[in-house]
Protein backbone atom coordinates (compact mmCIF):
# COMPACT_ATOMS: atom_id res chain seq x y z
CA UNK A 1 0.00 0.00 0.00
CA UNK A 2 3.00 2.00 0.98
CA UNK A 3 5.86 1.14 -1.73
CA UNK A 4 9.00 3.40 -0.62
CA UNK A 5 7.28 4.21 2.31
CA UNK A 6 8.85 3.08 6.16
CA UNK A 7 6.25 1.33 8.14
CA UNK A 8 5.81 3.34 11.31
CA UNK A 9 3.59 2.11 14.51
CA UNK A 10 2.47 4.24 17.41
CA UNK A 11 1.67 2.25 20.66
CA UNK A 12 -0.85 4.40 23.05
CA UNK A 13 -0.73 2.86 26.68
CA UNK A 14 -2.72 4.56 29.23
CA UNK A 15 -1.30 2.71 32.66
CA UNK A 16 -4.10 4.28 34.86
CA UNK A 17 -7.07 4.57 32.51
CA UNK A 18 -10.08 3.04 35.04
CA UNK A 19 -9.08 5.83 37.29
CA UNK A 20 -8.59 8.78 34.99
CA UNK A 21 -12.18 7.84 33.63
CA UNK A 22 -13.17 8.17 37.20
CA UNK A 23 -11.46 11.40 38.42
CA UNK A 24 -12.10 13.33 35.28
CA UNK A 25 -15.24 13.66 36.63
CA UNK A 26 -14.75 14.48 40.09
CA UNK A 27 -10.88 15.46 40.70
CA UNK A 28 -8.80 14.67 43.49
CA UNK A 29 -5.43 14.66 44.72
CA UNK A 30 -5.59 12.05 47.69
CA UNK A 31 -4.69 8.26 47.39
CA UNK A 32 -7.56 6.82 45.26
CA UNK A 33 -8.13 3.55 43.83
CA UNK A 34 -10.78 1.27 42.18
CA UNK A 35 -11.58 -2.17 43.55
CA UNK A 36 -12.56 -5.29 42.41
CA UNK A 37 -13.75 -8.81 44.20
CA UNK A 38 -11.34 -11.53 42.94
CA UNK A 39 -12.56 -14.44 44.81
CA UNK A 40 -13.50 -14.12 48.57
CA UNK A 41 -10.85 -10.89 48.34
CA UNK A 42 -11.33 -7.58 47.23
CA UNK A 43 -8.12 -6.09 45.42
CA UNK A 44 -6.95 -3.46 44.08
CA UNK A 45 -7.91 -2.91 40.65
CA UNK A 46 -6.57 0.74 39.65
CA UNK A 47 -5.38 3.17 41.28
CA UNK A 48 -4.29 6.92 40.82
CA UNK A 49 -0.48 8.55 41.29
CA UNK A 50 -1.28 9.87 44.85
CA UNK A 51 -1.81 6.27 45.51
CA UNK A 52 0.70 4.07 43.73
CA UNK A 53 3.66 6.67 45.31
CA UNK A 54 2.82 5.57 48.72
CA UNK A 55 3.90 1.67 47.94
CA UNK A 56 0.27 0.38 47.09
CA UNK A 57 -0.24 -1.57 43.40
CA UNK A 58 -2.60 -3.21 41.71
CA UNK A 59 -3.75 -6.49 42.91
CA UNK A 60 -3.16 -5.53 46.62
CA UNK A 61 -5.84 -7.10 49.06
CA UNK A 62 -7.81 -3.93 50.47
CA UNK A 63 -7.29 -4.34 53.43
CA UNK A 64 -3.32 -4.62 52.90
CA UNK A 65 -3.82 -1.10 51.14
CA UNK A 66 -5.47 0.30 54.41
CA UNK A 67 -2.90 -0.34 56.87
CA UNK A 68 -0.39 1.58 54.34
CA UNK A 69 -3.06 4.31 53.48
CA UNK A 70 -5.92 4.44 55.97
CA UNK A 71 -7.14 7.80 53.96
CA UNK A 72 -7.51 5.50 50.80
CA UNK A 73 -10.33 6.76 48.93
CA UNK A 74 -12.34 3.60 46.75
CA UNK A 75 -14.70 2.98 44.59
CA UNK A 76 -15.94 -0.23 42.95
CA UNK A 77 -14.39 -0.55 39.22
CA UNK A 78 -16.78 -0.85 35.92
CA UNK A 79 -14.80 -3.27 33.41
CA UNK A 80 -17.64 -2.20 31.04
CA UNK A 81 -17.60 1.56 31.32
CA UNK A 82 -13.69 1.52 31.00
CA UNK A 83 -13.94 -0.27 27.76
CA UNK A 84 -16.46 1.89 26.40
CA UNK A 85 -14.29 5.02 27.79
CA UNK A 86 -11.31 3.12 25.88
CA UNK A 87 -14.00 2.91 22.35
CA UNK A 88 -14.07 7.01 23.09
CA UNK A 89 -10.27 7.32 23.00
CA UNK A 90 -10.23 4.97 19.61
CA UNK A 91 -12.36 7.57 18.06
CA UNK A 92 -10.57 10.08 19.09
CA UNK A 93 -7.60 8.22 17.81
CA UNK A 94 -8.93 8.17 14.42
CA UNK A 95 -7.60 11.86 14.13
CA UNK A 96 -4.35 10.91 13.43
CA UNK A 97 -4.83 8.02 10.81
CA UNK A 98 -7.99 5.41 10.24
CA UNK A 99 -5.75 2.42 11.18
CA UNK A 100 -6.88 2.55 15.08
CA UNK A 101 -6.83 -0.62 16.77
CA UNK A 102 -7.06 -1.82 20.62
CA UNK A 103 -4.27 -3.12 22.40
CA UNK A 104 -5.28 -5.50 24.96
CA UNK A 105 -7.94 -3.50 27.75
CA UNK A 106 -6.10 0.00 28.37
CA UNK A 107 -4.17 0.33 24.79
CA UNK A 108 -4.67 1.43 21.41
CA UNK A 109 -2.41 0.74 18.31
CA UNK A 110 -2.30 2.69 14.92
CA UNK A 111 -0.64 2.42 11.84
CA UNK A 112 0.64 6.03 11.18
CA UNK A 113 2.76 5.26 7.99
CA UNK A 114 2.19 7.72 5.49
CA UNK A 115 0.42 10.13 7.84
CA UNK A 116 2.99 11.44 10.45
CA UNK A 117 3.68 14.23 7.72
CA UNK A 118 0.39 15.76 8.10
CA UNK A 119 1.16 16.74 11.51
CA UNK A 120 5.19 17.93 10.74
CA UNK A 121 6.30 14.85 11.81
CA UNK A 122 6.59 11.88 14.31
CA UNK A 123 7.82 14.35 17.08
CA UNK A 124 4.59 16.85 16.39
CA UNK A 125 2.10 14.27 16.20
CA UNK A 126 3.36 12.92 19.81
CA UNK A 127 3.64 16.10 20.94
CA UNK A 128 0.08 16.76 19.93
CA UNK A 129 -0.99 13.13 21.36
CA UNK A 130 0.45 14.03 24.81
CA UNK A 131 -0.97 17.36 24.63
CA UNK A 132 -4.20 16.64 24.14
CA UNK A 133 -4.36 13.50 27.15
CA UNK A 134 -3.20 15.97 29.62
CA UNK A 135 -5.76 18.35 28.87
CA UNK A 136 -7.72 15.86 29.31
CA UNK A 137 -6.03 14.45 32.30
CA UNK A 138 -5.56 11.00 31.16
CA UNK A 139 -2.37 9.36 32.07
CA UNK A 140 -0.59 8.86 28.60
CA UNK A 141 2.70 6.48 27.72
CA UNK A 142 3.67 6.39 24.16
CA UNK A 143 5.68 4.07 21.70
CA UNK A 144 6.90 4.60 18.41
CA UNK A 145 8.71 1.73 16.05
CA UNK A 146 8.47 0.25 12.59
CA UNK A 147 6.70 -2.83 13.92
CA UNK A 148 3.88 -3.41 16.69
CA UNK A 149 5.65 -5.23 18.85
CA UNK A 150 8.63 -2.82 19.43
CA UNK A 151 6.21 0.05 19.58
CA UNK A 152 4.35 -1.82 22.62
CA UNK A 153 7.82 -2.59 24.38
CA UNK A 154 8.78 0.86 24.15
CA UNK A 155 5.25 1.98 25.69
CA UNK A 156 5.76 0.40 28.60
CA UNK A 157 9.00 0.28 29.38
CA UNK A 158 10.98 3.08 27.68
CA UNK A 159 9.80 4.97 24.88
CA UNK A 160 13.46 6.34 24.00
CA UNK A 161 15.09 2.93 24.69
CA UNK A 162 17.15 0.33 22.46
CA UNK A 163 15.16 -2.19 21.88
CA UNK A 164 17.91 -4.96 22.42
CA UNK A 165 18.22 -2.96 26.49
CA UNK A 166 14.58 -3.34 27.19
CA UNK A 167 13.54 -6.45 29.48
CA UNK A 168 12.44 -9.63 28.18
CA UNK A 169 9.27 -8.69 29.38
CA UNK A 170 8.67 -6.34 26.59
CA UNK A 171 8.08 -9.64 24.36
CA UNK A 172 4.60 -9.43 25.77
CA UNK A 173 5.51 -13.16 27.29
CA UNK A 174 3.66 -14.16 30.52
CA UNK A 175 5.14 -13.68 33.90
CA UNK A 176 6.28 -17.49 34.18
CA UNK A 177 8.00 -17.48 30.84
CA UNK A 178 9.99 -14.45 32.14
CA UNK A 179 11.01 -15.51 35.51
CA UNK A 180 12.27 -18.92 33.44
CA UNK A 181 14.09 -17.07 30.98
CA UNK A 182 15.91 -14.67 33.99
CA UNK A 183 16.62 -17.85 35.31
CA UNK A 184 18.99 -19.17 32.38
CA UNK A 185 20.36 -15.69 32.36
CA UNK A 186 18.39 -14.17 29.39
CA UNK A 187 17.20 -10.49 31.26
CA UNK A 188 16.78 -8.42 27.92
CA UNK A 189 15.81 -9.28 24.49
CA UNK A 190 19.55 -8.55 23.18
CA UNK A 191 20.22 -11.64 25.00
CA UNK A 192 17.36 -13.78 24.01
CA UNK A 193 18.67 -12.44 20.20
CA UNK A 194 21.95 -14.01 21.09
CA UNK A 195 20.97 -17.19 22.32
CA UNK A 196 20.51 -20.69 20.26
CA UNK A 197 17.11 -20.65 18.57
CA UNK A 198 16.55 -24.73 19.08
CA UNK A 199 16.10 -25.43 22.72
CA UNK A 200 14.41 -21.94 23.31
CA UNK A 201 11.88 -23.25 21.34
CA UNK A 202 11.90 -26.88 22.88
CA UNK A 203 11.58 -25.90 26.13
CA UNK A 204 9.13 -22.38 25.67
CA UNK A 205 7.30 -23.50 22.67
CA UNK A 206 6.75 -21.84 19.56
CA UNK A 207 5.14 -18.60 21.53
CA UNK A 208 8.15 -16.89 22.84
CA UNK A 209 10.18 -16.75 19.71
CA UNK A 210 7.11 -15.61 17.61
CA UNK A 211 6.86 -12.60 20.08
CA UNK A 212 10.43 -12.03 19.35
CA UNK A 213 9.98 -12.41 15.71
CA UNK A 214 7.33 -9.76 15.96
CA UNK A 215 9.21 -7.63 17.67
CA UNK A 216 12.16 -7.97 14.93
CA UNK A 217 10.39 -7.49 12.36
CA UNK A 218 11.29 -11.18 10.50
CA UNK A 219 7.21 -11.73 11.58
CA UNK A 220 4.40 -9.64 10.30
CA UNK A 221 1.90 -8.20 12.71
CA UNK A 222 -0.89 -6.02 11.02
CA UNK A 223 -2.72 -3.71 12.97
CA UNK A 224 -6.86 -4.48 12.30
CA UNK A 225 -8.60 -1.30 12.75
CA UNK A 226 -12.38 -2.18 15.18
CA UNK A 227 -15.06 -2.24 12.72
CA UNK A 228 -17.69 1.18 13.70
CA UNK A 229 -20.77 -0.23 14.88
CA UNK A 230 -23.62 -0.37 12.28
CA UNK A 231 -25.77 3.36 12.18
CA UNK A 232 -29.55 2.87 11.40
CA UNK A 233 -30.39 5.74 10.67
CA UNK A 234 -32.03 8.09 7.22
CA UNK A 235 -32.65 11.60 6.45
CA UNK A 236 -34.16 13.36 3.85
CA UNK A 237 -34.11 17.08 3.26
CA UNK A 238 -36.74 18.72 1.56
CA UNK A 239 -36.59 21.26 -1.10
CA UNK A 240 -39.76 22.66 -0.03
CA UNK A 241 -41.28 22.67 3.28
CA UNK A 242 -44.09 20.26 4.00
CA UNK A 243 -47.02 20.87 6.20
CA UNK A 244 -49.59 18.48 5.56
CA UNK A 245 -50.15 15.06 7.61
CA UNK A 246 -50.24 12.75 4.70
CA UNK A 247 -46.78 14.47 3.02
CA UNK A 248 -44.94 13.72 6.47
CA UNK A 249 -46.40 10.19 6.52
CA UNK A 250 -45.14 10.29 2.32
CA UNK A 251 -42.01 11.12 3.71
CA UNK A 252 -41.91 8.64 6.78
CA UNK A 253 -42.49 5.99 4.49
CA UNK A 254 -39.98 6.49 2.03
CA UNK A 255 -37.59 7.14 5.08
CA UNK A 256 -38.46 3.42 6.19
CA UNK A 257 -37.77 1.50 3.25
CA UNK A 258 -34.22 1.99 2.95
CA UNK A 259 -33.75 2.00 7.32
CA UNK A 260 -35.97 -1.67 7.06
CA UNK A 261 -33.55 -2.73 4.17
CA UNK A 262 -30.64 -2.78 6.22
CA UNK A 263 -32.29 -3.63 9.51
CA UNK A 264 -32.26 -6.81 7.47
CA UNK A 265 -29.03 -6.79 5.86
CA UNK A 266 -27.93 -6.76 9.58
CA UNK A 267 -30.34 -9.72 10.71
CA UNK A 268 -31.73 -7.12 13.34
CA UNK A 269 -35.18 -5.63 14.09
CA UNK A 270 -36.37 -2.29 15.40
CA UNK A 271 -37.73 -1.62 18.78
CA UNK A 272 -37.37 2.29 19.26
CA UNK A 273 -37.86 4.83 16.62
CA UNK A 274 -37.03 8.08 16.55
CA UNK A 275 -38.54 10.31 14.01
CA UNK A 276 -37.51 13.80 13.80
CA UNK A 277 -39.16 16.29 12.12
CA UNK A 278 -36.96 19.94 11.58
CA UNK A 279 -38.65 22.82 10.80
CA UNK A 280 -37.83 26.36 9.03
CA UNK A 281 -37.60 28.47 11.99
CA UNK A 282 -35.13 25.27 13.04
CA UNK A 283 -37.21 24.14 15.54
CA UNK A 284 -37.24 20.34 16.06
CA UNK A 285 -40.07 17.75 17.04
CA UNK A 286 -39.64 14.44 17.64
CA UNK A 287 -42.23 11.38 17.05
CA UNK A 288 -41.01 8.70 18.85
CA UNK A 289 -42.09 5.09 18.10
CA UNK A 290 -42.00 1.82 20.76
CA UNK A 291 -42.65 -1.38 19.39
CA UNK A 292 -44.21 -4.25 21.03
CA UNK A 293 -41.38 -6.98 19.33
CA UNK A 294 -38.35 -6.34 17.28
CA UNK A 295 -39.64 -5.42 13.66
CA UNK A 296 -38.38 -4.41 10.37
CA UNK A 297 -41.31 -4.69 7.91
CA UNK A 298 -42.12 -0.92 6.35
CA UNK A 299 -45.44 -1.99 6.11
CA UNK A 300 -46.58 -2.59 9.47
CA UNK A 301 -44.33 -0.23 10.86
CA UNK A 302 -45.56 2.83 9.14
CA UNK A 303 -49.45 2.79 10.29
CA UNK A 304 -47.79 2.87 13.68
CA UNK A 305 -46.49 6.38 13.10
CA UNK A 306 -49.79 8.02 12.20
CA UNK A 307 -51.01 8.99 15.83
CA UNK A 308 -47.47 10.97 16.80
CA UNK A 309 -47.40 12.51 13.40
CA UNK A 310 -51.11 13.68 14.35
CA UNK A 311 -49.73 15.55 17.33
CA UNK A 312 -46.93 17.51 15.27
CA UNK A 313 -47.02 21.28 14.84
CA UNK A 314 -45.61 21.89 11.57
CA UNK A 315 -45.20 25.71 12.11
CA UNK A 316 -44.43 27.00 8.79
CA UNK A 317 -43.17 24.09 7.51
CA UNK A 318 -41.19 20.66 7.84
CA UNK A 319 -37.76 21.34 6.05
CA UNK A 320 -35.71 18.34 6.72
CA UNK A 321 -36.85 14.41 8.58
CA UNK A 322 -34.72 12.28 9.86
CA UNK A 323 -35.60 8.59 10.95
CA UNK A 324 -33.53 6.50 13.35
CA UNK A 325 -33.57 3.03 14.88
CA UNK A 326 -32.12 4.16 18.41
CA UNK A 327 -32.41 0.11 19.75
CA UNK A 328 -32.11 -2.54 17.73
CA UNK A 329 -31.98 -6.27 18.41
CA UNK A 330 -31.33 -9.51 16.71
CA UNK A 331 -34.08 -11.03 14.34
CA UNK A 332 -34.03 -13.87 12.78
CA UNK A 333 -34.79 -14.41 8.76
CA UNK A 334 -38.23 -16.21 8.37
CA UNK A 335 -39.06 -18.21 5.55
CA UNK A 336 -41.69 -16.59 3.55
CA UNK A 337 -45.11 -18.12 3.70
CA UNK A 338 -44.23 -20.25 6.82
CA UNK A 339 -44.24 -17.46 9.33
CA UNK A 340 -47.60 -17.38 12.07
CA UNK A 341 -48.92 -13.55 11.31
CA UNK A 342 -51.44 -13.97 14.19
CA UNK A 343 -48.31 -13.26 16.61
CA UNK A 344 -47.37 -9.83 14.43
CA UNK A 345 -50.78 -8.99 14.67
CA UNK A 346 -50.86 -9.34 17.95
CA UNK A 347 -47.82 -7.54 18.90
CA UNK A 348 -49.47 -4.53 16.32
CA UNK A 349 -51.95 -4.23 18.74
CA UNK A 350 -49.90 -3.99 21.76
CA UNK A 351 -48.06 -1.36 20.04
CA UNK A 352 -51.20 0.70 19.09
CA UNK A 353 -52.20 0.39 22.43
CA UNK A 354 -48.69 1.11 24.03
CA UNK A 355 -48.86 4.63 22.15
CA UNK A 356 -51.82 5.55 24.60
CA UNK A 357 -51.09 4.36 27.67
CA UNK A 358 -47.39 2.97 27.61
CA UNK A 359 -45.77 -0.33 26.83
CA UNK A 360 -45.53 -0.84 30.64
CA UNK A 361 -48.30 -0.59 31.40
CA UNK A 362 -49.93 -3.46 29.08
CA UNK A 363 -48.98 -6.95 30.84
CA UNK A 364 -49.20 -10.41 30.63
CA UNK A 365 -49.44 -13.34 33.75
CA UNK A 366 -45.74 -16.01 33.59
CA UNK A 367 -45.35 -18.66 35.82
CA UNK A 368 -42.92 -18.84 38.29
CA UNK A 369 -41.49 -21.71 40.55
CA UNK A 370 -43.63 -21.39 43.50
CA UNK A 371 -46.01 -23.61 45.85
CA UNK A 372 -47.95 -21.27 47.31
CA UNK A 373 -51.08 -20.42 44.73
CA UNK A 374 -50.82 -16.79 45.39
CA UNK A 375 -47.10 -16.77 44.37
CA UNK A 376 -47.35 -19.20 41.74
CA UNK A 377 -48.02 -16.24 38.88
CA UNK A 378 -46.58 -12.86 38.61
CA UNK A 379 -47.15 -10.02 36.08
CA UNK A 380 -44.27 -8.61 33.12
CA UNK A 381 -45.05 -5.99 30.50
CA UNK A 382 -46.28 -8.17 27.76
CA UNK A 383 -43.72 -5.91 24.96
CA UNK A 384 -40.59 -7.55 26.60
CA UNK A 385 -41.76 -11.03 27.44
CA UNK A 386 -43.13 -14.25 25.29
CA UNK A 387 -46.21 -15.75 26.27
CA UNK A 388 -45.62 -18.93 28.53
CA UNK A 389 -46.39 -22.57 26.81
CA UNK A 390 -45.52 -24.55 29.80
CA UNK A 391 -48.01 -23.81 32.43
CA UNK A 392 -48.06 -26.84 34.69
CA UNK A 393 -50.71 -26.88 36.90
CA UNK A 394 -50.47 -30.33 39.61
CA UNK A 395 -53.58 -29.98 41.28
CA UNK A 396 -56.80 -27.75 39.90
CA UNK A 397 -56.62 -24.06 40.59
CA UNK A 398 -59.88 -21.59 40.66
CA UNK A 399 -59.77 -19.37 37.74
CA UNK A 400 -60.10 -16.33 40.83
CA UNK A 401 -57.93 -15.65 43.81
CA UNK A 402 -58.44 -12.91 46.42
CA UNK A 403 -57.37 -12.26 49.83
CA UNK A 404 -58.69 -14.86 52.14
CA UNK A 405 -61.57 -13.61 53.56
CA UNK A 406 -63.00 -15.35 56.91
CA UNK A 407 -65.66 -16.95 57.44
CA UNK A 408 -67.67 -18.69 60.67
CA UNK A 409 -66.85 -22.42 60.81
CA UNK A 410 -65.70 -24.77 63.68
CA UNK A 411 -63.70 -27.89 63.39
CA UNK A 412 -61.35 -29.62 60.53
CA UNK A 413 -64.09 -30.89 58.37
CA UNK A 414 -65.87 -28.36 56.18
CA UNK A 415 -68.68 -26.74 57.03
CA UNK A 416 -72.59 -27.50 56.03
CA UNK A 417 -73.79 -24.32 55.57
CA UNK A 418 -71.64 -20.87 56.16
CA UNK A 419 -72.11 -17.19 55.11
CA UNK A 420 -69.54 -15.24 52.85
CA UNK A 421 -69.79 -11.66 51.31
CA UNK A 422 -73.82 -11.42 53.09
CA UNK A 423 -74.71 -14.79 50.97
CA UNK A 424 -75.39 -18.02 53.31
CA UNK A 425 -74.51 -21.19 51.22
CA UNK A 426 -74.74 -24.80 51.45
CA UNK A 427 -71.94 -27.39 50.85
CA UNK A 428 -72.79 -30.14 48.38
CA UNK A 429 -69.88 -32.00 48.10
CA UNK A 430 -66.06 -31.19 49.54
CA UNK A 431 -62.95 -32.45 48.13
CA UNK A 432 -59.85 -32.31 49.81
CA UNK A 433 -58.03 -31.85 51.49
CA UNK A 434 -54.55 -30.44 49.86
CA UNK A 435 -52.27 -29.24 52.59
CA UNK A 436 -49.70 -26.35 51.68
CA UNK A 437 -46.87 -25.39 53.94
CA UNK A 438 -45.78 -21.91 54.00
CA UNK A 439 -41.94 -21.40 52.57
CA UNK A 440 -39.67 -21.19 55.26
CA UNK A 441 -37.09 -19.55 53.59
CA UNK A 442 -39.86 -15.86 53.35
CA UNK A 443 -41.54 -13.80 55.87
CA UNK A 444 -44.90 -13.11 54.68
CA UNK A 445 -47.12 -12.09 57.37
CA UNK A 446 -49.87 -13.84 55.32
CA UNK A 447 -48.97 -17.04 56.07
CA UNK A 448 -48.61 -16.26 59.16
CA UNK A 449 -51.05 -18.40 60.59
CA UNK A 450 -49.42 -21.70 59.13
CA UNK A 451 -50.15 -24.49 57.10
CA UNK A 452 -53.31 -24.53 55.45
CA UNK A 453 -55.75 -27.48 54.07
CA UNK A 454 -57.35 -26.69 50.93
CA UNK A 455 -60.60 -27.69 50.20
CA UNK A 456 -63.15 -27.31 46.72
CA UNK A 457 -66.11 -27.26 47.88
CA UNK A 458 -69.22 -27.30 45.18
CA UNK A 459 -72.32 -25.32 46.99
CA UNK A 460 -76.17 -26.01 45.99
CA UNK A 461 -76.43 -22.54 45.09
CA UNK A 462 -73.71 -23.35 42.19
CA UNK A 463 -70.96 -21.75 43.47
CA UNK A 464 -67.69 -23.13 43.48
CA UNK A 465 -65.82 -22.00 46.54
CA UNK A 466 -61.80 -22.90 47.05
CA UNK A 467 -61.53 -22.41 51.12
CA UNK A 468 -59.13 -23.82 53.28
CA UNK A 469 -58.85 -24.03 57.39
CA UNK A 470 -55.69 -23.81 59.49
CA UNK A 471 -55.23 -26.21 61.95
CA UNK A 472 -51.87 -24.33 63.81
CA UNK A 473 -54.20 -20.94 64.60
CA UNK A 474 -58.25 -22.72 63.80
CA UNK A 475 -60.24 -20.92 61.39
CA UNK A 476 -61.68 -20.85 58.00
CA UNK A 477 -61.25 -18.57 55.10
CA UNK A 478 -62.66 -18.35 51.36
CA UNK A 479 -59.72 -17.38 48.95
CA UNK A 480 -60.61 -18.34 45.51
CA UNK A 481 -63.72 -19.03 43.12
CA UNK A 482 -63.65 -22.19 40.44
CA UNK A 483 -65.15 -21.21 37.01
Amino acid sequence: MFAGTRRRIICMWFPRLASNRVLRGCPNEAPFALIRKEGNAERLYCLNEAAQSLGLHRGMSLADARALCPDLRIKPARPDLDARFLGVLRRWAMRYCPWVGREGEDGLVLDVTGSTHLWGGEEAMLADMRAAMARAGVALRLGLAATRGAAWARAHYGEDEDLAHLPVAALRVGAETVTALQRLGLRTIGDLQGATRAPLARRFGPDLLLRLDQAMGAVPEPVTPEPEPPHYATRMTLPEPIGLVSDVMGVTERLLEPLCTKLLAQHMGARRLMLTLRRVDQASQQVELRLAAPMRDAARILPLFQRGVDTVDAGFGIDMMRLEAVQVEPLAVQQIGSADHSADRLNDLITRIGTRIGLENIQRFQPTDSHIPERSFMTVPAAHSLPASDWHVPRPRPITLFPPEPIMAKGAEPPARFRWRRMTFTTGRATGPERIAPEWWREDPAWASGLRDYWKIDTREGRRLWLFYTPQKPGWYVQGEFA
